[in-house]
């Protein structure tokens, strides 16, 4: 008995120790998480008009906004975007006006590389803004 209450004590111990050792989030986690907590479904494509603004989320996530009620987060394939975060400018691929999750590619800057769309998601910027308020509250 005295042998498993030492063992107990122990595993305790150790559980204890490794727990002051959790990762604490990222800039760039905590910033992908506030948006993906109001994503809708993946959709296939969206119809592309100009973007009135992009943001990069972290290293695989871009923000894209079409129109005030219209932003996208689009999962990239690689870490395209990884090493030119100060791109003033990105370029996404389309077929007749479409952009399509699976075929079309975003890349940055002058890099002659480029990232396939891996998924695209809608999301609700209105909530994003909300949750921020409440939030600061």
């Amino acid at each position: 008995m005295k042998r498993v209450s030492l063992l107990l004590t122990a595993s305790m111990l150790a559980l204890t120790a490794t727990a002051g050792f959790a990762k604490e989030p990222t800039r760039d986690e905590a910033r992908l998480a506030k948006y993906e907590a109001h994503t809708g479904a993946p959709v296939k494509n969206f119809a592309y008009r100009d973007p009135r603004s992009w943001e990069v989320v972290d290293d695989t996530h871009i923000l894209m906004t079409l129109r005030p009620t219209e932003t996208y987060l689009l999962r990239l394939s690689g870490l395209c975007i990884k090493n030119d975060r100060g791109a003033p400018a990105i370029r996404i691929s389309s077929q007749a006006g479409r952009v399509q999750a699976g075929f079309d590619r975003v890349t940055t800057g002058d890099e002659p590389s480029s990232c396939r769309i891996e998924e695209i998601r809608p999301v609700d910027m209105a909530a994003v803004k909300a949750a921020g308020q409440a939030k600061a509250k």
